[in-house]
């Protein structure tokens, strides 16, 4: 992204900012999951300070932010509603917090890595989605549920979708103003130059709450004041006696209750899975993409947790919708989380009053604008690129949580995102590729580097349908580090049993070192007399077009070259001459994909048709039955450029060879020099040497070959004519691989 962790790890006055936004979100959220817990209302931000302050400071993560979690609502009351009173609970949190503190250490935070990324993805779009929905009512100022309660079943009976039709009914214009005006504020501000200066948006969208919220006060209109009901509603405490009569503390004499060990593991588990979850998605959130260490977390989640069981809190977690509007305001580095938890202990001793001036409408436009970036089309666009095997996952783990909670949703797009890998890796036992070799079509199995008993389905399908009588394959293990023993049996089955019964003819390669079988030869691909007499002119030029293709995508065939040696050791039948020049990039055997003994290989600097290149092409057609004779050129030949080089001088090409002080090189240079002379006339070049200049004199020097083989060659040439043999050019591209093939009466282009 262009951007420098490291510098962005330095605390900044983002983070300051941050900080404070990040409070003023955490202070509704704090009291409202305390409320839908059934704990006391300020056990909620007594978790939030030491969650910010205590847990901010031990983490590693850079953006993280921590509190009470809605997605422990559930365990909370039901642990509460175990143990009898709220004082036991307190102790089974403590014991929780120092079973977390454990998995850190013995490094559980490992499970972090299992969790797929389609899943993560759809933790976060739920989030989102779940934040529009729920803050939809409160917008309109139909606050009957706390700001922070996010399961799909509401403490009022009602669930998320028949809130929203309840709330029609309980429109409050003076909320609706508010909310309506905070949200186009929010809109207007990113799009204009205000998103580039360092105030944040969300914190004008309060100010601007409050603002009108003290302008319906100064009206005195009853419709359009809001009441407690609809503002932020810290309890406001006037004295130490009065907050002590408020706080809960642990109820030691329940230590030897098994209840306590049951709910302390219950809630360690499920906080500690909750932890890991939201710290992997606040990582992909993350503008700097940086990784936090998850034993880290586990181990400062773990104090934290020990504390707030000390001090009469309540759980608490990495937590989603915190941590997102925390990248959202730009903050960099875990200052912010440490600021918000201060802040939250300042509000609750000295500034109540001031942030119950706050209406819910006004963040609830804020977390609104959260939802909807975590959840933005461009999101769901992006994962359905990935194929259904992601995009499944993600939907399912969208869904799920949005019609449950975050914690069985997220267990249920596991399950869905196990059932996909599953499914994919039965079909990934091996891969078929159909390779066209010299003796025809030949199917070969490339086995997976795992092959495990989930794949057996994919093998007996294709030992027992896929493949006909006739058919060649090569069951090709050479890359695998591990074959159950089912799929080897079954292979063994099929190649001693199966196979031969059927006629289909079976090679097995790398099946001997590593798993104690040897491996069967039915098939060595070279050609054969048979192979050459069936195969016409046409067919070997479309072999050679084929294996160039391959040679160009890098897919080429596997060729077992210690056996083709002992197959041609007692003949050889060439299906083609490729007269070539000797450059050492441009190896015919090579760049067409062949094995031993397929091609006469003729090579000389600049391809020239010399008469000894002449008499070896008579021998490969006339005498060992070869079908096709190509004259291979190719772009930046040596050869041609120092034809070109030479006759850029005011000597004769003959005195300009003798004085290279090679004594033979005018064989060659006169033989290239006629297509170098064309070549300057047809690019209005008569000095001067250029790539355009060679590159066209080397496919004009092709093509005079072409001509000097017919015209030279008695015996070709009748062989042409009867149509027994094929005569073809070529110029090989040494930056693409690519042969170009043209027919001697195509016009030289």
């Amino acid at each position: 992204m262009g951007q420098n962790p490291s510098m962005a790890s330095k605390p900044s006055f983002k983070d300051v900012v941050g900080g404070l936004v990040v409070f003023l979100v955490a202070v509704p959220l704090c009291l409202g999951i305390a409320h839908a817990s059934g704990a006391p209302i300020l056990s909620g931000l007594i978790t939030g300070i030491i969650a910010g302050i205590v847990v901010g400071a031990l983490s590693g993560s850079h953006v993280s932010v921590s509190g009470p979690a809605a997605g422990l609502t559930a365990v909370v009351l039901a642990q509460i509603e175990a143990l009898g009173t709220y004082e036991a609970f307190l102790l089974a949190l403590l014991i929780s917090g120092g079973l977390q503190v454990v998995f850190g250490l013995v490094r559980a935070g490992v499970l972090a890595n299992y969790f797929p990324t389609s899943v993560v993805k759809g933790l976060l779009a739920a989030i989102g989605v779940i934040l529009i929905l729920k803050q939809i009512p409160h917008l309109v100022g139909h606050d009957p549920d706390p700001e922070g309660e996010m399961s799909f079943i509401q403490e009022d009976g009602l669930n998320t979708f028949s809130e929203l039709l309840a709330m029609f009914g309980d429109f409050m214009p003076g909320a609706t103003i508010i909310g309506v005006f905070c949200l186009i504020l929010l809109i207007l501000w990113q799009k204009s130059p205000l998103q580039k200066t360092i105030f944040p948006a969300p914190l004008a969208a309060i100010l601007l709450g409050v603002g009108i919220n003290e302008l319906f006060r100064f009206t005195d209109s009853a419709l359009l004041v809001q009441g407690t009901e609809h503002m932020v509603n810290v309890p406001v405490i006037e004295s130490f006696e009065q907050l002590k009569a408020k706080m809960y503390f642990p109820d030691f004499s329940a230590i030897t209750n098994p209840k306590v060990y049951v709910g302390a593991l219950t809630i360690a588990l499920v906080a500690s899975l909750e932890t890991l979850l939201n710290l992997e998605a606040t990582d992909q959130l993350d503008t700097y993409q940086r990784s936090s260490s998850p034993n880290r977390e586990l181990v400062a989640q773990g104090v934290g947790n020990t504390l707030s069981g000390l001090l009469g809190g309540m759980p608490m977690t990495s937590v989603i919708v915190r941590s997102s509007v925390n990248v959202q305001v730009g903050s960099t580095s875990k200052l912010s989380a440490i600021i918000h938890g201060f802040l939250l202990l300042i509000s609750v001793a000295l500034i109540p009053g001031l942030l119950n001036r706050i209406p819910l409408a006004a963040l609830a436009a804020i977390l609104l604008m959260i939802g909807y970036k975590l959840a933005k089309p461009s999101v769901f666009k992006e994962m359905k690129k990935h194929g259904a095997s992601q995009f499944a996952p993600f939907i399912i783990t969208l869904l799920a949580i949005v019609f449950t909670d975050l914690l069985i949703g997220v267990v249920i797009g596991l399950a869905s995102s196990v059932f996909f890998i599953l499914k994919s890796n039965t079909q990934r036992g091996f891969h078929k590729v159909e390779e066209i070799h010299i003796q025809g079509p030949v199917f070969r199995l490339v086995l997976a580097s795992q092959v495990s008993f989930l794949n057996r389905a994919q093998f007996v399908h294709e030992f027992a349908e896929e493949l006909k009588e006739g058919d060649q394959v090569i069951i090709d293990a050479r890359t695998t580090d591990y074959i159950d023993p089912d799929i080897i049996d079954l292979i063994h089955y099929f190649v001693h049993d199966q196979a031969p019964e059927r006629g289909i003819i079976v090679t097995t390669v790398g099946l001997k070192d590593h798993y104690n079988t040897e491996d069967k030869v039915q098939h060595i691909n070279v050609s054969s007399r048979d192979v050459q007499e069936n195969l016409s002119p046409d067919d070997v030029l479309e072999l050679l077009k084929e294996g160039n293709k391959r040679f160009v995508s890098g897919e080429r065939i596997y060729r077992d070259l210690a056996r083709q040696v002992d197959a041609t050791s007692d003949a050889q039948h060439p299906l083609a001459v490729v007269l070539s020049c000797i450059d050492s990039r441009v190896a015919a055997e090579i760049v067409f994909d062949l094995g031993l003994g397929d091609i006469f290989s003729t090579r000389i600097a600049g391809n020239v048709a010399a008469d000894k290149v002449l008499a070896s092409m008579e021998y490969a057609c006339q005498a060992a039955g070869s079908k096709l004779i190509l004259v291979l050129g190719h772009t930046n030949c040596g050869a041609v450029q120092s034809t070109c080089n030479l006759t850029d001088s005011d000597k004769s090409l003959e005195e300009a060879s003798r004085d290279t002080g090679m004594h033979h090189i005018h064989a060659l240079t006169k033989r290239i020099g006629p297509a170098v002379n064309q070549a300057r006339e047809e690019l209005e070049m008569p000095r001067g040497v250029s790539t355009e200049l060679v590159n066209r004199a080397a496919a004009i020097n092709v093509h005079n070959v072409l001509l000097t083989i017919r015209e030279q060659s008695p015996g070709l040439s009748r062989m042409l004519d009867a149509h027994e043999i094929m005569l073809v050019g070529g110029m090989y591209d040494v930056q693409t691989g690519k042969v170009e093939l043209f027919m001697p009466d195509d016009s030289v282009a």
